[in-house]
């Protein structure tokens, strides 16, 4: 689905990014891991245009994609969500998801079929679809459900979600964390997901990147890279016993 080739972002002096490779299978969940500072958001926002690779490439299912602008690259099927929702308050729920439709989708559509893929998109994340719902009355929860409904809405082969579990409580990161397995499972596409939340995280993806000072220190199934001795000096610490016995419990032995 995706592969990442020697991926560098170079800010003047400044190396945010260094080499990194990796690669992502149709139908995968892919976690992206790392400190503060790491590189995580600057490698999301090269892959989804934001910025343009200073060395490197990005295929989406073989097509070069680096450097393009984010609309095409939405365009060709590639969706993110942000860290920060911020959705056009002065609309409805179902018009910030039809607007995604109308201008994010692969190919032009109408009205009908945009407000159909919005329709779909809020049924799947759990928002409300009535006409005169108002993203005044939505909290954190609420917020961060119609960055993922707005995504789905463009109708995506990959999604990337960017800290999807900020500013939740612990039964809205559980709801959270099984809907994007839900994403998975009933739609089909392939996430890469930036996260903080160890925890949850784990129970969801099936492999893990880590990254430090912009390199990828490590790659390979959650069990496997949370035992790392990097990883777990540069990131994981004190922390480190509570994600293994959370995984023991899941059998990720």
């Amino acid at each position: 689905m995706l592969s990442v080739s020697g991926l560098s972002k170079r800010f003047g002096g400044f190396t945010a990014v260094n080499r990194v490779s990796f690669e992502l299978a149709e139908g995968e969940i892919l976690g992206l891991i790392g400190p503060n500072g790491s590189g995580k958001s600057t490698t999301f926002n090269v892959i989804a245009g934001l910025y343009a690779p200073s060395a490197g490439s990005v295929r989406l299912e073989g097509q070069e994609i680096g450097g393009l602008p984010p609309y095409r690259i939405c365009r060709m099927g590639l969706a993110r969500t942000f860290q920060i929702p911020r959705p056009f308050r002065k609309l409805s729920i179902l018009e910030n998801a039809i607007l995604a439709a109308h201008y994010g989708g692969r190919e032009p559509i109408g009205r009908a079929e945009a407000e159909r893929r919005a329709h779909d998109a809020l049924e799947l994340i759990g928002l409300p679809r009535d006409a005169s719902a108002k993203v005044e009355g939505l909290g954190a929860a609420g917020l961060k459900k119609l960055e993922m409904a707005r995504a789905l809405a463009t109708q995506p082969k990959l999604l990337l979600a960017d800290e999807s579990l900020g500013g939740l409580d612990e039964t809205e990161m559980e709801q959270a964390a099984a809907m994007l397995e839900r994403i998975r499972s009933e739609r089909r596409i392939s996430i890469i997901w930036v996260e903080h939340i160890m925890g949850v995280l784990m129970k969801v993806i099936d492999r893990c990147l880590v990254l430090d000072h912009g390199e990828l220190i490590a790659e390979g199934a959650p069990a496997e890279v949370t035992r790392d001795p990097r990883v777990i000096e540069v990131y994981l610490g004190s922390d480190a016993d509570a994600v293994h016995r959370q995984l023991d419990a899941q059998g990720q032995r």
